[in-house]
């Protein structure tokens, strides 16, 4: 489980980058509220997946 959940992580903020790029593209924002986007986005996630591993390691124990 150790292996497969930063693959997954990884899949998943890659997914959630291409999404976030092509919203900011598709609105035309300027490059400082593109990062504040991103950044937001990319904390949101993190604490997801985050979460979700707390979870699932508590479910294993």
């Amino acid at each position: 489980m150790e292996v497969i959940f930063p693959v997954y992580a990884l899949i998943i903020f890659f997914i959630f980058n291409m999404l976030t790029l092509k919203f900011c593209l598709k609105l035309e924002m300027n490059q400082a509220k593109q990062s504040t986007v991103f950044r937001f986005i990319n904390i949101c996630v993190l604490i997801l997946l985050v979460s979700s591993y707390v979870k699932i390691m508590n479910a294993i124990v």
